[in-house]
């Protein structure tokens, strides 16, 4: 009879020796995220029986299948799931020594990249680049706004160093390390500074209710908070609704149109300051909570990044400026009393 641990031990040692290529790894990221084979070669710039032998070339090395057709196209199988993992991380760790390689040649001194919510990248963020570019002019910095679920995903797949956002522990938290750098993010809600409710007061949620909004997408917090306080209200919920997380294109469409929008108390600061804007209230009980920095535990930070982690650091313990807007009156409920 054969021995299981031998036959396991003969069949890890025979994948674990042949060498991926980064074509093949590259081709298998572009099958996950564009489902179809047709799509996925010609991102890979591949002819598709090309992409296709490459596949199972690689199917064939492994000894499992990677992915399967369904009607709505190719997805990843168990075995796919986890080479795409660890092949996007080969990727980014590729491409980030790239980037430094030629940063160096350039005269640049290192690299670092985060991705950071909206709030915090209105001022923490912008504020800890600036301060640490005027110390090391040569480091290459790089930063996106997003959702911090998207953010932390793009984080453990190597594509940015430091995240700045909420901690997001399901399935992940033994991977992540969290370091508080605000205790709370108030928000407010504005509109363009002609809207008609512009210069009411005294301004309370049943006067806003029927307005359109612009919202974050289903499954934020903000918005998931923002429906429970009208539930608890017994208001009802917005229906003429406006999906965005770019500031820049929520404020061009407060500015020319009549919706109301929920945002970071820090992120419409010079907007208002500038007469753009207008905070019909504020201090909305939403309870938020804060956010902070978010980096994976098993990964080493290069100097650069390591700078930008301080600096970050440095500007989160500093007082932040408020908005000097008129306060919310909120009706008291029984619950509340």
């Amino acid at each position: 009879m054969l021995d299981w641990t031998t036959s396991t031990s003969r069949r890890v040692k025979s994948v674990a020796r042949p060498q991926l290529k980064m074509r093949e790894l590259a081709l298998l990221v572009h099958l996950d995220e564009e489902r179809t084979m047709t799509r996925a070669a010609a991102a890979a710039r591949l002819t598709q029986p090309a992409a296709t032998k490459l596949l199972r070339q690689v199917e064939s090395i492994l000894d499992v299948k990677l992915f399967e057709r369904h009607v709505q196209g190719m997805a990843p199988t168990p075995y796919g799931a986890i080479l795409l993992r660890h092949a996007r991380k080969a990727l980014s760790g590729i491409r980030h020594a790239c980037e430094e390689i030629t940063a160096l040649e350039s005269g640049f001194a290192g690299r670092a990249t985060v991705g950071t919510e909206l709030g915090a990248g209105t001022h923490i963020v912008p504020m800890a680049i600036a301060r640490v570019k005027q110390r090391y002019p040569s480091l290459l910095v790089g930063t996106e706004i997003g959702s911090s679920r998207e953010l932390v995903k793009r984080l453990l797949q190597g594509q940015f160093d430091i995240v700045v956002g909420r901690f997001q522990p399901a399935g992940c938290a033994e991977d992540l390390l969290y370091e508080p750098l605000a205790t709370d993010e108030p928000h407010v809600i504005v509109a363009g500074a002609e809207h008609p409710l512009a210069s009411g007061q005294g301004l309370e949620l049943e006067d806003l209710i029927d307005h359109p909004w612009i919202l974050p997408p289903e499954g934020s917090l903000v918005r998931a908070r923002l429906f429970s306080l009208l539930i608890e209200r017994g208001l009802g919920l917005p229906t003429n609704i406006v999906e965005a997380l770019s500031l820049p294109a929520i404020t061009s469409l407060l500015q020319c149109s009549h919706y109301l929008a929920v945002l970071p108390e820090q992120a419409v600061q010079s907007c208002c300051e500038a007469g753009i804007l207008k905070v019909l209230v504020r201090n909305l009980p939403l309870g938020i909570g804060g956010f902070g920095l978010v980096t994976a535990r098993h990964y080493k930070l290069l100097p650069g990044a390591q700078c930008l982690l301080n600096t970050l650091r440095e500007v989160g313990k500093e007082p932040q400026p408020r908005v000097g807007t008129r306060q919310a009156h909120w009706p008291r409920t029984g619950q509340d009393q």
